[in-house]
């Protein structure tokens, strides 16, 4: 899986934050710094769209931009990779577990239970 920058990702967020897709534009003003160049907010949406990250449709003259995955498709996928590249598995299974909160702690423990063997 392509990883992603930090303009990349702030890009990703306003799209998912935005369920009617946004324009280049959109996305500008949505970004917290606004002292980016159109051009260079038309280039993440570009690569991330080779990337297979975003979709656009025509819109007039220009076009709309929306996610292509879910934010938590994404993350879910960014986890499992993390965790693909340990040798050691249940080692970085117990120390992420560890580290979490108990609400998170008892949400997973109510998914295993849910989850068929």
């Amino acid at each position: 899986m392509a990883k992603h920058g930090e303009l990349e990702g702030a890009v990703l967020a306003v799209l998912w934050d935005t369920s009617d897709g946004a324009t280049a534009r959109d996305v500008l003003a949505a970004l917290p710094r606004p002292e980016l160049a159109i051009t260079t907010v038309l280039t993440v949406l570009d690569r991330l769209q080779r990337k297979g990250m975003v979709r656009r449709t025509r819109e007039g003259r220009s076009h709309r931009y929306f996610a292509a995955r879910s934010r938590e498709d994404y993350l879910s996928d960014v986890m499992a990779e993390a965790l693909g590249r340990s040798d050691d598995r249940a080692a970085v299974l117990a120390r992420f577990v560890g580290s979490m909160p108990d609400e998170d702690t008892e949400a997973l423990r109510r998914l295993l239970r849910r989850r068929p063997t």
